[in-house]
């Protein structure tokens, strides 16, 4: 038997009202408000609730400001905001959010057709980026995307993730995630780039952003509980995708994870019923049937 000590509770960051939604055809402002609001009674405490992009890039996100000025705010609830440059942190800080993300892919390709910058050019506007965010008293948080694989150049080495953190953490960013864009990961994967990761950077927190796309997201949860990491993104329902990676479908499922997690003994504060019906209220917000098991099968008792 292993000796492994597994967390004793893990922190979940919903991320259905943004990255679930960028994925969808457009819902209404008020849709958008009604998910979020319900997610903030099912006992999570950290939801990413918008990006502040430019409308012809994200179209689904447009009315971001609106979105904001309508929800119920939890004041214990951690809401969170995506940008992709100085002036998306402006907005957002004008908003009032004070926790906010700045993606930039470890793969060259994909971090171009998904904000037309070289990584590269991306990692040098961090400095400035992180200057505006801690002088208005927020934190900057880096996700670096294809961390596992590129739907256009396949594997990303090992090292080119790393080079993009220690980047990352030289320009003052506050924490990081590794993304799945494209559901590339597998355990053993998983197991290489957070050990490569806490031998360079021991102390830096990090949080790890899994797809399912194919059927591994789960896998890697348990694989990366097993290296001691104990937050973790997902996603009402399976929502999400990457409109610039092609096949990429949704996150893993907040409520299968939940499932997974509370089997093992792992506290995560949410109760599971609660995020099924969510669930079941995002499939007709976004019209669609949801690829999540949990939400189809229920509960181990009914």
């Amino acid at each position: 038997m292993s000796d492994v000590t597994f967390p004793s509770r893990v922190s979940v960051r919903e991320v259905g009202p943004r990255d679930g939604l960028q994925n969808e055809d457009p819902i209404s402002t008020d849709a958008k408000v009604e998910l979020i609001d319900a997610l903030g009674r099912t006992g999570v405490r950290r939801i990413e609730a918008l990006s502040f992009v430019h409308p012809k890039a994200i179209p689904q996100m447009a009315d971001a400001d609106e979105v904001w000025e309508k929800v119920t705010r939890d004041p214990g609830i951690r809401y969170s905001a995506l940008v992709p440059n100085l002036r998306g942190a402006e907005r957002a800080l004008a908003a009032g959010f004070t926790e906010l993300e700045v993606v930039v892919s470890a793969s060259d390709t994909h971090n171009q057709r998904n904000i037309n910058r070289t990584t590269e050019e991306s990692l040098a506007q961090l400095p400035s980026l992180v200057s505006a965010v801690h002088e208005a008293g927020g934190t900057l948080q880096l996700i670096v995307s294809t961390a596992w694989g590129c739907p256009y150049e396949g594997d990303v080495p090992v090292d080119r993730v790393l080079w993009v953190v220690s980047r990352g953490l030289s320009a003052g960013v506050d924490s990081l995630v590794y993304g799945d864009t494209t559901g590339m990961a597998t355990p053993p994967r998983v197991t290489r780039l957070v050990g490569a990761t806490r031998s360079s950077h021991p102390d830096v927190a990090l949080g790890l952003h899994f797809h399912n796309t194919r059927g591994t997201g789960l896998a890697n949860v348990y694989a990366a509980l097993e290296l001691g990491i104990d937050d973790f993104d997902a996603s009402v329902g399976g929502l999400g995708g990457c409109p610039y990676a092609p096949g990429a479908s949704g996150n893993i499922a907040t409520e299968e994870l939940v499932y997974l997690l509370e089997d093992m003994g792992i506290d995560t504060g949410i109760d599971l019923r609660a995020m099924i019906g969510v669930a079941q209220l995002a499939e007709q917000l976004v019209g669609r049937k949801l690829d999540s098991q949990v939400l189809r099968a229920g509960p181990a008792v009914r």
